[in-house]
């Protein structure tokens, strides 16, 4: 499976780390230098979620952009119904 978000289509991308030494020239050094560039990869911030994809629920991978944007509705986790307390329902008649 890809490292890729389902709504926003975010993925894994390449990119460089640069390292540098010295002293910037406004705090009184001669300038910074850069000593070695390797490159590295920016991966997305990806979280496995259950979620209601047309109609049905199922497990997807989703940035967290998208969870924060509220482009991804959760799957409920039960059929809630609200409890009914013993003290709130009538009591029973009994007809002798």
């Amino acid at each position: 499976m890809p490292r890729v978000c389902f709504f926003t289509g975010r993925r894994t991308v390449s990119g460089r780390s640069i390292a540098r030494r010295g002293k910037a020239k406004y705090l009184g050094g001669v300038g910074r230098k850069i000593t070695g560039v390797t490159n590295r990869k920016f991966k997305p911030n990806l979280q496995k979620i259950r979620v209601v994809v047309n109609g049905k629920a199922c497990r997807i991978r989703v940035s967290a952009k998208a969870i924060r944007t509220g482009l991804v509705q959760k799957r409920p986790k039960r059929n809630y119904s609200p409890a009914v307390r013993l003290a709130d329902q009538p009591a029973e008649k009994t007809t002798s």
